[in-house]
């Protein structure tokens, strides 16, 4: 069967991933409900009960919206930082009046690698404004995989996390002129272009014509903003910085979407 990678939401309104190997299946985020979950990996051919594990990057809501219900049905193991745990446990029993249900927590630190079945699994410290957020890559049968959004800009140790990758799922969120020009109030504008916001087309671009290193397979756009961006812009701007790094077999770029599921990348 070898690797693979599906993005099952994508965006404001939720983000939820699946990274695959032969014999372990990892959920990345649970920003949609359960049912929906559950029915987005059945339309990728999978079985919800077959999930090995949940991983979750930080606990904003469109990160963690389904994960007290889907953790308590699933009982797999939850890998969380304890920052991002406490955060998220607050801010349920504040919404539930009562704790989440947990059975089967596993703690890690960014840095620090750990291991779910075949996969190695290493988080990374973004810039955001939450408690302890992380990107992850994951390591299977030869292949690398990233999952780099909600990040304000791209440092030198992002940088060197993303070398190397067959499969890279970058935020591309949002076109600067139509943030700018949108509706959102300022103090929002503001702090979705400060260095714990979120990523631009723009910053995006000046990554694959500067650190990129040319590698990836396939490029997957996430997290766009439905009001401040268009697929078509995010592409055209991505491609247009990627130049003639791009071949036929590399660096082929995709579009995540939050409405329905991306069909598995298979690697």
């Amino acid at each position: 069967m070898g690797v693979s990678v599906s993005v099952l939401a994508s965006g404001s309104r939720g983000n939820c991933a699946l990274v695959e190997s032969s014999s372990t299946r990892i959920l990345v985020d649970a920003g949609i409900s359960c049912r929906e979950i559950f029915k987005r990996l059945k339309t990728t051919g999978g079985d919800p009960r077959s999930l090995s594990a949940i991983v979750i990057t930080h606990e904003h809501s469109d990160h963690v919206q389904g994960l007290r219900v889907l953790a308590r049905k699933l009982k797999i193991p939850l890998y969380i930082t304890g920052a991002t745990h406490h955060a998220w446990a607050r801010a349920v029993r504040d919404a539930m009046g009562e704790l989440p249900e947990v059975s089967r927590l596993e703690f890690f630190s960014s840095g620090h690698k750990f291991q779910v079945g075949d996969i190695e699994v290493t988080p990374f410290t973004i810039p955001h404004d939450a408690a302890d957020p992380v990107g992850f890559t994951f390591r299977a049968e030869g292949i690398k995989i990233a999952v780099a959004t909600d990040l304000g800009y791209l440092p030198p140790s992002v940088c060197d996390q993303l070398q190397g990758c067959d499969v890279l799922v970058m935020e591309s969120n949002h076109d600067l002129e139509m943030l700018r020009l949108g509706p959102y109030p300022w103090s929002v504008k503001q702090r979705v272009m400060s260095r714990v916001g979120h990523l631009s087309n723009a910053a995006l671009a000046q990554f694959f014509c500067t650190d990129y290193d040319g590698k990836a397979s396939y490029i997957v756009l996430a997290h766009l903003s439905a009001e401040n961006n268009h697929p078509e812009v995010a592409r055209g701007e991505a491609e247009n910085a990627l130049g003639t790094r791009r071949t036929l077999l590399r660096n082929r770029v995709l579009l995540a979407a939050q409405e329905q599921a991306m069909q598995p990348i298979r690697l």
